[in-house]
């Protein structure tokens, strides 16, 4: 069963999805429509879920479950990262890359390769102080919290001199 994001217990367990690029319009319509019509369907054995979604910034696909009402089981988070994969493909998105860092850069989302991040701390084109997306956050409570976070605050802080 599919509720409203902000009804969602702070608890709920979530898992964020990221492109490195904006989705259009058009991608956007499509992504929504998709992800419905598989968390109308998505259950944990024969069980109903109380599901949620967002899109943020036209770039991140955030999926929620109130683990109260009944909690996804190992086969039913395989399904979901089944149609996170077909999305992706259907799509010619990549929405699985974790070596993807997004970024803000003043008010836009810029994605580099982990591998990059360092070069960019060195050359000052970002800093401790700059806002990235911590794809890592579990419940929608630290998301509300701790998603966008200054680099040095983050698990990335390490590549800080």
């Amino acid at each position: 069963m599919i509720v409203d994001f902000n009804k969602l217990p702070d608890d709920s367990r979530l898992w964020i999805y990221q492109s490195n690029r904006d989705f259009s319009n058009q991608e956007l319509d499509e992504i929504s429509n998709l992800t419905e019509s598989f968390l109308i369907n998505w259950q944990t054995h024969n069980q109903e879920l109380e599901v949620s979604y967002e899109i943020k910034y036209n770039r991140f696909l955030i999926l929620a479950v109130n683990e109260s009402f009944n909690s996804p089981g190992g086969c039913s988070i395989d399904l979901s990262l089944r149609f996170i994969n077909d999305l992706s493909k259907k799509m010619n998105i990549d929405l699985l890359d974790r070596m993807n860092i997004n970024y803000r850069d003043k008010q836009d989302i810029k994605c580099v390769k982990l591998n990059e991040l360092k070069e960019l701390l060195n050359n000052k084109s970002i800093s401790g102080e700059t806002i990235i997306f911590n794809n890592l956050v579990k419940t929608k409570i630290d998301y509300m919290n701790n998603w966008e976070s200054n680099l040095k605050n983050s698990w990335l802080s390490q590549f800080i001199k």
